[in-house]
């Protein structure tokens, strides 16, 4: 007869488990049949090399922003004045760097930190005097879309300096010659990248295990990351085929990385789930829950302000229609990443995927030819959707 102890970490079976954890791997299972559709509809183009390598260019702001989105989310609040702040911040490099001549670099850092500012105001309003995230930062759409249309006179500014363009446009240096066509400095770079994920999830799953937490079935996991491992292999190998890895592909990566990590390995990333979860009782339990929303808005404002950045180095001018219906993309991608709108429920990789399924489907969509007015109506579909699952977890 087992004990409790027995019985909590004995690995369910891998139906049960999959069952029980549908909101973690439901949107990797969509994108992967998303994917493999268009594949299919498109005879081809969406895997192309030079068509993967547009997805990820394409997309990256929306999962910088979504990383920074997730936790203002967790917390269970929300942030509508992203795509202004990226709008207005992309002027304002265009601003200084075109027009007043400054170093690139010094304008990336003061971009960032004016970024960062403006999420401290926010941010202020939203912890200290309790005024509705939706209305604070609703005004905050509003304000910055008006500083941005009058630091630029409704009109683009650009060229960018080319070093600055490389932020989004540039590719990572080959060390070693390319064969065959293979940028394989690249390709080597992208299965490093593979690899320490996969080593990550295998320490993971210890830790879990040392701490009696359940676990999937080891013969499901291993499956998984070899899925994982070959996935990322593929893509790696596609992008590796064009012009080599992307520069603001390590960025996200790097980002990626460190928001797992702070999110599962740190006190202040259990701390933040716990706001979301009963802001109350974290408060009771010693939590400073006012502080805690209150630097989630100011790290959404940085990650806005890069956010920002990229684009602007991507399109090589700053536009007054600059950042229009990012926070939209954005929310989406966090919540049909898996995030509750309820708050204190939500995952980093999720958020991620949730990105690129959206990515996925505008490039799909747009290789099909069909018109931006029908991908509004799929894409709104697509997140109602996953709202609704959200909302049929949460009364399970």
């Amino acid at each position: 007869m087992s004990t409790p102890q027995e019985a909590v970490s004995a690995p369910p079976k891998a139906t049960g488990f999959l069952k029980d954890n549908l909101r973690d791997f439901g949107m990797l299972i969509s994108l992967v049949v998303i994917v493999v559709f268009f594949q299919f509809a498109t005879d081809g183009v969406l895997l192309k090399p030079l068509n993967v390598t547009n997805i990820v260019l394409q997309n990256a702001y929306i999962v910088i922003m979504a990383l920074g989105m997730l936790m203002v989310i967790v917390t269970g609040h929300i942030d509508l004045s992203v795509g202004s702040v990226a709008g207005f911040i992309g002027g304002l490099a265009g601003l200084m760097m075109v027009q007043w001549g400054i170093n690139f670099a010094l304008v990336i850092i003061a971009c960032l930190a004016v970024g960062g500012l403006i999420g401290a105001i926010q941010g202020y309003f939203v912890a200290y005097f309790k005024i509705p995230s939706f209305i604070v930062t609703l005004a905050g759409m509003l304000v910055f879309r008006g500083l941005m249309i009058a630091i630029l006179g409704s009109q683009a500014i650009g060229p960018f300096p080319p070093i600055f363009q490389k932020l989004s446009s540039g590719y990572v240096a080959e060390i070693v010659s390319s064969a065959g066509g293979l940028y394989i400095t690249s390709f080597l770079l992208g299965l490093v990248l593979a690899i320490i994920l996969i080593v990550q999830n295998f320490a993971s799953r210890k830790r879990r295990i040392s701490h009696g937490v359940e676990t999937e079935p080891f013969g499901f996991f291993v499956a998984k990351n070899l899925l994982i491992l070959a996935g990322l292999g593929y893509i790696a190998f596609l992008i590796s085929s064009h012009r080599g890895m992307p520069n603001v592909l390590i960025i996200m990566a790097v980002l990626i990385a460190a928001y797992s990590f702070l999110t599962t390995r740190t006190v202040i990333g259990r701390q933040i789930y716990a706001v979301g979860g009963n802001a109350r009782a974290a408060e009771l339990s010693g939590i400073k829950t006012t502080r805690l929303v209150f630097l989630t808005f100011v790290n959404m404002g940085v990650l806005a302000a890069l956010g920002g950045l990229v684009v602007a180095a991507r399109l090589n001018s700053a536009t007054p229609k600059a950042g229009a219906g990012f926070e939209l993309d954005v929310i989406a991608a966090c919540f049909i990443g898996g995030a509750s709108a309820y708050g204190g429920v939500g995952k980093v990789t999720g958020a991620v995927i949730g990105a690129f399924l959206m990515g996925v489907m505008n490039n799909g969509m747009s290789i099909l030819g069909i018109g931006i007015d029908y991908q509004q109506v799929i894409k709104g579909l697509v997140l109602l959707g996953a709202v609704c699952v959200d909302v049929y977890n949460q009364r399970r």
